[in-house]
């Protein structure tokens, strides 16, 4: 009896160990690529760039075909994404300058601020184009800014204010720009120019790559950006070493804290302009220097798969890939990326890219992978990146305030391969106009998409009353209208997206809820 007591206490004790594994808590990186398309990478159909690291990644995980960022330009998505909230819900939320405040509440719960209330050790390393500081007062580069990442529950970060084509170009480190000479302050300004350092305009033959007006301010590296500034000389960044040094900061956040679990928010810079790759990847994609920072990017991520596996944490580890927007080809800067296209689909087999509310400004590549828990697979679910907060939340087994995050669904079940099932609907967001996907329909309500092709100026499809109706399994280029043969379906997907945006079918002044017509 004594014998059987003490297996049967084994027995209890082993099966425990094996629930405490089950249920350890998975280290958490969510790789967030910028101006990324749906049909930049081969699991997704590219054969003009070569991806190895990714399409790794989506063969040992799951690829989804049906995942959307929220919006199709990158401040509404990244809030999205980190806050659950759509972002027309915030009219702050649209494309920011450099010098722009924090336009996510320090109250509101964060993916960041979630994980870490239930033990993970948080980071952000990358792009950031959240805002900085507060509305009431300018920010002082030269001190410590805040509100920022750490107010939003980011213990560690190291990032640029905005993007890589808009002024400060520093790094900031928790708060400060990193390697600032405080006898060199930094002065920054979108309005009127500061100090007397050479602009695009003014000495256009200093500049690598030639610029339209609006890029075309103070030079950087050799590169002329959106903004004027001046000082910080010590701290300005090398467009060449930038992966490298986001890299290198992402690897070291992995190797510190590798012995608790841990969320990273790795937000990388490629390929949004100026494409400037490493000499080591110029002419690796044939595509010129945007394909070449797609190829730099997915290099990358594979010291970062390289990293877990000698860390021995690989499997402890979920990784989330995904972009911020659809493509775009030019974008302010005469780099070549249109004349070298040649025959690839950067948006795959979707319609329109940046900007747009067409399939291809929102739906993007979207891979999972955890291995030993998550097989092998794709899925079609229908899923948004507004998703991620009530998804990975539950994954880890945290929690998210009441009544917060309201427009995130848990779907941990469809991100871990257990279930098909996504959202019945989503909203897409593009510059001045929702649409709405439901199941296969999509509804665009009357207005003007917008849309960037080419090195032409913005243009509009104009979309008349009702509205346009799309059944996209059969028309993935959003080409036949059945607005006229489905009125009950018209009324039906127009009043789900009236219900969360308000009135359809006027027109918004520039910088309303779609974001800025402008960059």
């Amino acid at each position: 009896m004594n014998t059987f007591k003490l297996l049967f206490a084994g027995a209890l004790l082993s099966a425990s160990s094996v629930f405490v594994s089950a249920i350890e808590k998975p280290n958490i990186i969510v790789i967030y690529a910028d101006d990324v398309g749906y049909g930049d990478l081969g699991c997704y159909g590219a054969e003009a760039i070569d991806t190895p690291n990714l399409d790794s990644l989506a063969k040992r995980g799951i690829r989804f075909t049906s995942a959307y960022a929220s919006a199709s330009t990158c401040t509404p998505s990244r809030y999205s994404l980190l806050t659950g909230e759509y972002a027309f819900r915030n009219k702050n939320a649209k494309i920011l300058p450099g010098n722009a405040p924090l336009i996510i509440d320090p109250d509101k719960p964060t993916i960041a601020s979630v994980l870490k209330e239930n033990g993970y050790r948080t980071g952000l390393v990358g792009k950031w184009h959240l805002g900085l500081g507060l509305p009431t007062d300018p920010v002082d580069w030269n001190q410590e800014i805040e509100p920022g990442p750490k107010q939003l529950g980011f213990e560690y970060s190291y990032h640029m204010a905005a993007t890589g084509d808009r002024v400060p170009t520093v790094f900031i480190e928790d708060g400060r720009i990193a390697n600032l000479d405080p006898k060199d302050p930094v002065s920054v300004s979108y309005q009127t120019m500061v100090g007397d350092e050479p602009t695009g305009i003014s000495h256009p033959h200093l500049l690598k790559s030639q610029a339209d007006e609006q890029h075309a301010k103070t030079i950087v590296d050799g590169t002329s950006r959106i903004g004027y500034m001046t000082g910080g000389q010590s701290a300005r960044w090398t467009d060449e070493e930038m992966p490298d040094e986001f890299l290198g900061k992402a690897i070291s956040f992995i190797e510190e804290n590798k012995d608790e679990p841990f969320f990273l928010y790795y937000a990388v810079h490629e390929n949004h302009v100026p494409r400037i790759p490493h000499p080591r990847f110029r002419g690796s994609s044939g595509l010129g220097v945007r394909g070449d920072a797609v190829v730099q990017m997915d290099w990358g991520i594979g010291r970062i798969m390289e990293t877990l596996q000698e860390l021995k944490i690989a499997k402890n580890t979920l990784i989330i890939f995904s972009s911020d927007n659809g493509p775009v080809l030019y974008d302010g800067y005469y780099d070549g990326a249109v004349e070298m296209n040649g025959d690839h689909k950067p948006a795959g087999p979707w319609r329109g890219g940046k900007y747009s509310a067409w399939e291809g400004g929102t739906r993007m590549p979207f891979i999972v992978s955890w291995p030993g828990t998550i097989k092998a697979g794709l899925s079609d679910a229908l899923i948004s990146q507004v998703d991620l907060i009530a998804s990975l939340a539950a994954i880890a087994g945290a929690e998210i305030p009441e009544g917060k995050s309201l427009d995130s669904q848990n779907l941990s079940s469809v991100l871990l391969g257990k279930s098909e099932r996504g959202r019945d609907s989503l909203i897409q967001q593009g510059v001045n106009m929702e649409a709405i996907r439901k199941g296969n329909w999509k509804y665009v309500p009357p207005g003007e998409v917008r849309n960037r092709r080419g090195i032409g100026i913005f243009e509009s499809d104009k979309i008349s009353a009702p509205g346009a109706l799309y059944y996209l399994p059969e028309d993935p280029m959003e080409l036949n209208n059945l607005a006229w043969m489905y009125p009950a379906k018209v009324k039906e997907l127009r009043s789900a997206l009236e219900k969360e945006v308000g009135p359809v079918g006027g027109k918004r002044g520039k910088g309303g809820l779609g974001g800025a017509v402008d960059k």
